[in-house]
């Protein structure tokens, strides 16, 4: 591919195509002949740059292929950096060899904190409606509804945790839902 020289014109599609005479021409006309040399000179040249602006756009689009394969590859590298310290604290717990029971308590309840603190850092957050909480199926799957003295369409009971994760439910929260009528 050669290189586009900077003294070569790119003709200006509105205006009428004139290509100037050589120097040592004296004449004010060109022959069909020199013409059309011209024109071939700047076809080629416009090729040249056809070639080189699609080689660029070839060359960002894999660089950009590549930018989001290695996002990909390392998006979860900073989720499991954040649960790396819980899964510190398990091994922990499970080296001690005569801990009490109040002792593992507090320690898997410090566990679960660590947990939940990763998962908020990474915008996953629980859905655990009470009782009473207006029955939503975007973030609710309703296992049965039930007899109550609650409202109709009203969380009775949580039986599971939801999740979301930036606003996408990543699992419904299980709940049983009030039928609005006491059995």
């Amino acid at each position: 591919m050669t290189e586009p020289t900077t003294d070569t014109p790119v003709p200006d599609p509105d205006q009428p195509s004139e290509i100037e005479a050589p120097a040592n021409d004296t004449s004010t006309t060109r022959t069909p002949e020199e013409e059309i040399a011209g024109l071939k000179a700047v076809i080629q040249d416009l090729n040249d740059q056809v070639l080189r602006a699609t080689a660029a756009a070839e060359n960002a689009r894999r660089r950009a292929d590549e930018d989001i394969a290695k996002s990909r590859k390392f998006a979860i590298e900073s989720f499991a950096e954040q649960l790396l310290p819980v899964l510190d604290s398990m091994d922990a717990a499970l080296a001690t060899e005569q801990a009490t029971l109040e002792q593992m308590k507090e320690g898997v309840q410090a566990t679960q904190g660590q947990l939940i603190s990763a998962l908020e850092r990474s915008k996953v957050f629980a859905v655990a409606p009470g009782a009473g909480d207006k029955f939503d199926p975007n973030l609710h799957q309703a296992i049965s509804v039930v007899p109550s003295e609650l409202e109709a369409n009203t969380v009775v009971t949580t039986l599971q945790k939801g999740y979301v994760i930036a606003e996408r439910v990543l699992r419904p929260a299980l709940v049983t839902v009030s039928s609005g009528t006491a059995g």
